[in-house]
């Protein structure tokens, strides 16, 4: 092995990869491109398992990653849809660095890989999507924004973060984003993701279906990316040389492979019946259009006999395998990696990151409600707590899907027991809640308390992979239970939901009984401990909604199954998520309460910018609504622009209550009005501040104007408009107004 090019360190990554796959013979090379790599005994090539998971902590559900006696079990933090609730990107990130260095400890001990196939990055545009857990939520921009940072968290090596040559980059670990491409229909009236067509606009591909993805893949670096089941117009997104090749290849300069959503290829023959394809015709189809991986048999069994019937070339399964093996020269898997080679089993679930975990719960859980100051609890005041509901002893909800083994549970019961005698009583058997006969028992704990928790929500049964849900309401009996409660409670009542999509509470809302409602989302191995740090105010809640909360009455307005987020006037369907839907909201978007209040001043703020056209750049038309003249120059194509304008904006954000806290500053523009079809506002950036009480912080903003204040036309256009457009800074009241001028 001494002589072999592809062992010699001094060479560049791309010269060793070419003589490692120009040592195999045709038959060793197709066993390469399975999820489990064979490896090549013959020239010293080791075998490896590319599938391992660490959406929110390392996972076992991929089978390169597994948990024994030696490494019992990892950090499991909040779902995904919880921690984005915390706006807080360099939360993000660290969580990423704590998982990737668990994982690489688990590698140096034999029980992980080094490919991780997490994070899942589609955008929430219906709230029965099954998926919503995995999630950033219904905002593009924040999906891409988390998927670009959790990703570096993963990936970076301190010192690396950039390259002169970005396919030479050493990595931490590999992350790969997912599933690619308008994917978010799981199981819905016997309509599955096995057999979906997704017929999408361009519009909405490029504004939202899309976008988080080229984020991930352009500010992540990512290292791969997987496609998905369903069909996108008609074609499987695994085959589909437009999206593989020409976008993320191409367009998006992805550095790293693709791999396909596990037996998609499979899913295309059977499932699909694409074109009629054999298994021989699929696997050649899939590796021209650009997939390099298969999660599956298809291409180790048949992509042999596909060379020898003529149908793909060697040279195709060639490249591939320079891609899957270029990342793996990255990751030190030839050379191994000083870096991390110290690392053990106690950088597994260490004190630390178990802190990590509870945090990240606490700044993700929402208020939604806090009649009278009833929140925080003062433990002098109430020491006895009647702790009920189906979630009030949880363990293994807390932690969702993707989870692996948690390092260890807090409970509610167990988080509020450090703070109160706790008497609990379950409520319901289980979420679905069907024996109504476990509420009177609870009626009585609650009826002998100086307060009362009332934990409830969904779970797995509900929402999950392979599973839409069918209404938004609480299941069973949850609502019987939280009324008849909250009537006979001897103290104030305090509500729990855990849940990852949208519930319709309207009821809750409106009972002056039930004094105050927390949204823990599914909060993690430690989320007992958050919620209860939260009710007894060691912790000021700061998170917001990620996903619009409806009524219940919206599922009845549209189906799932169908794709635009524009309303359609000729069907009666509603627009989806904050950006297009005007109608009743239980909650709205970005909604988020705090113990203490903020007041926002605007110190420095762009008016105006001007862009002057020169021959070469031509105006486009936008359509306006009736009555509505549109400019001279109505918008130009951000393509023909430079578009190295910045806008500019610093407030000062004042704690104007008595408890220090942190508040999340959401900024939305507002395209100028009377633009037919477009959103009424979009989100453009964010960042949590923390303002000690009676203090004030100044935040500033900085965006590219075309980036910010674009609109995506009926043609998929981009196009900067000119006009009056609006920068929204959360609920504030502060808007101002924003000039372009061409």
């Amino acid at each position: 092995m001494s002589t072999f090019a592809f062992c010699d360190k001094s060479l560049p990554f791309a010269v060793r990869v070419k003589d490692l796959v120009d040592q195999m013979t045709l038959e060793e090379k197709v066993q390469q491109l399975g999820n489990l790599a064979s490896g090549v005994p013959r020239i010293g090539l080791p075998s490896y398992q590319w599938w391992s998971e660490a959406l929110h902590g390392v996972s076992d559900v991929g089978p390169g990653t597994f948990f024994d006696s030696v490494v019992p079990g990892a950090t499991s933090f909040p779902t995904v849809i919880l921690t984005t609730a915390s706006f807080n990107e360099s939360l993000w990130k660290t969580i990423g660095q704590a998982v990737s260095t668990e994982a690489r400890a688990m590698y140096n001990l034999g029980r992980a890989g080094l490919t991780y196939w997490s994070p899942t990055i589609n955008v929430v545009r219906d709230p029965r999507w099954g998926r919503t857990i995995e999630t950033p939520g219904e905002d593009p921009f924040i999906v891409g924004k988390y998927a670009a940072t959790y990703v570096r968290g993963l990936q970076d090596v301190d010192g690396f973060e950039k390259s002169k040559d970005s396919n030479s980059r050493p990595l931490k670990v590999s992350s790969c984003c997912k599933h690619y491409t308008a994917y978010d229909v799981d199981n819905w009236k016997g309509v599955d993701r096995l057999h979906f067509d997704a017929r999408v606009t361009e519009q909405d591909m490029e504004e939202t279906f899309q976008r988080p993805f080229e984020m991930c893949v352009k500010e992540g670096d990512a290292s791969s990316v997987m496609c998905s089941y369903n069909r996108v117009n008609g074609i499987p997104t695994c085959a589909d040389p437009k999206l593989l090749n020409q976008t993320l290849r191409g367009e998006w300069d992805l550095h790293g492979y693709i791999v396909s959503d596990c037996d998609s290829i499979e899913v295309m023959v059977d499932d699909h019946k694409f074109l009629g394809d054999t298994n021989e015709d699929a696997v050649a189809r899939t590796l021209k259009a650009g997939l390099n991986l298969d999660c599956g048999v298809y291409y180790t069994n048949f992509t042999a006999n596909s060379v020898q019937q003529g149908k793909v070339r060697e040279g195709d399964i060639d490249k591939s395998l320079k891609y899957l093996y270029t990342v793996l020269m990255r990751l030190g898997f030839f050379d191994g990696n000083n870096k991390y080679e110290s690392l053990g089993k106690n950088d597994v679930c260490s004190p630390q990151n178990i802190e990590l975990a509870t945090e990240a719960a606490r700044e993700g859980i929402v208020l939604l409600k806090n009649d009278e100051h009833t929140l925080p609890l003062n433990s002098s005041n109430f020491k006895t707590l009647a702790v009920v509901g189906p979630h009030a002893n949880a363990t293994k909800a807390m932690v969702g899907n993707y989870a692996g083994i948690p390092c260890r549970y807090t409970s509610p019961i167990g988080g509020f027991s450090a703070y109160a005698n706790v008497s609990y009583s379950m409520g319901c058997g289980d979420i679905a809640c069907k024996n109504d006969s476990l509420i009177f028992p609870a009626v009585q704990t609650a009826m002998n308390a100086d307060a009362t928790i009332i934990l409830v929500g969904l779970d797995l049964s509900v929402e999950a992979e392979g599973l839409d849900r069918e209404n938004l309401l609480l299941p069973g009996s949850q609502t019987e239970l939280i009324n008849q409660v909250a009537e006979t409670a001897k103290g104030p009542v305090v509500l729990v939901i855990m849940s990852a999509g949208g519930v319709d509470i309207s009821f809750i809302k409106n009972n002056t009984k039930i004094k105050a409602i927390l949204w823990a989302g599914y909060p993690g191995e430690e989320g007992g401990k958050a919620i209860a740090d939260i009710v007894f105010g060691k912790y000021n809640p700061g998170g917001r909604l990620p996903v619009t909360w409806y009524g219940a009455d919206y599922v009845n307005m549209l189906p799932l199954t169908s794709m635009t987020l524009r309303p359609v006037d000729s069907l009666h369907y509603p627009g989806r998520t904050y950006r297009f839907f005007d109608g009743f909201t239980v909650y709205p978007f970005g909604y988020g309460l705090s113990y203490t209040q903020f007041k926002y001043n605007l110190t420095y703020s762009t008016s105006s910018i001007s862009i002057k056209l020169d021959k070469f750049q031509h105006c486009r038309n936008i359509n306006y609504t009736d009555g509505i003249q549109p400019p001279q120059c109505p918008g130009v194509q951000t393509n023909d622009l430079a578009c190295d304008e910045t806008i500019k904006f610093q407030l000062a954000i004042q704690n104007i209550g008595n408890v220090d806290g942190s508040e999340v500053v959401i900024v939305y523009s507002k395209p100028p009005r009377g633009i037919t079809r477009t959103h009424f506002k979009q989100v453009i950036g964010f960042q949590r501040v923390f303002v000690e009480a009676g203090q004030s912080e100044k935040v500033t903003f900085k965006f590219n104007a075309c980036e910010s204040l674009k609109i995506v036309d009926y043609a998929a256009n981009s196009l900067l408009p000119s006009g009056e457009h609006s920068i929204i800074f959360g609920d504030s009241g502060v808007s101002v107004p924003l000039n372009v001028i061409y």
